[in-house]
C-alpha cells in the first residue's frame, strides 16, 4: 500500500482516521547487501500480498535525492514516511528488521 490513502472508519459509533504510511528501501544493487534486500524483498511480497515496498537505488538521481533528503548514509535503509513525507521509523545498516514490523507501518 503506497501512495496517499486516507481511509475513514467508523466502530461503535466513534470515526476513526486511517493514514498509510510509505515504505521505501534504499540500497546498492551491485553492493554486498544487494542479493539481501532483494531476497528481502522477495519474501516480504511473497507473505504481504496487497503491501508493495518501493525499492530505490542510491546510485540513480532519484535514489541520492531521496538519501539527501532523510540524511540517510548507510546502507541499506528502510524508510516508514507519512503521506506528507515526514519520516515515523527508519532501519539502517545490514540488519534488516523483522518483516511483520515492516509490514504493520504498511498495514490499513
Amino acid at each position: 500500500m503506497v501512495g496517499r490513502s486516507i481511509a475513514f472508519l467508523q466502530l461503535a459509533g466513534v470515526w476513526y482516521t486511517i493514514i498509510t504510511m510509505k515504505v521505501l528501501i534504499l540500497y546498492r544493487p551491485h553492493s554486498e547487501h544487494g542479493r539481501t534486500v532483494e531476497e528481502y524483498v522477495h519474501e516480504f511480497q511473497t507473505r504481504n500480498q496487497g503491501y508493495r515496498l518501493e525499492v530505490i537505488d542510491v546510485d540513480t538521481r532519484d535514489g541520492s535525492a531521496t538519501a539527501s533528503l532523510y540524511d540517510v548514509l548507510q546502507y541499506p535503509a528502510i524508510l516508514v514516511t507519512q503521506d506528507d513525507g515526514y519520516l515515523q521509523r527508519c532501519w539502517l545498516g545490514d540488519t534488516l528488521p523483522l518483516m511483520d514490523e515492516v509490514a504493520s507501518y504498511a498495514r490499513v
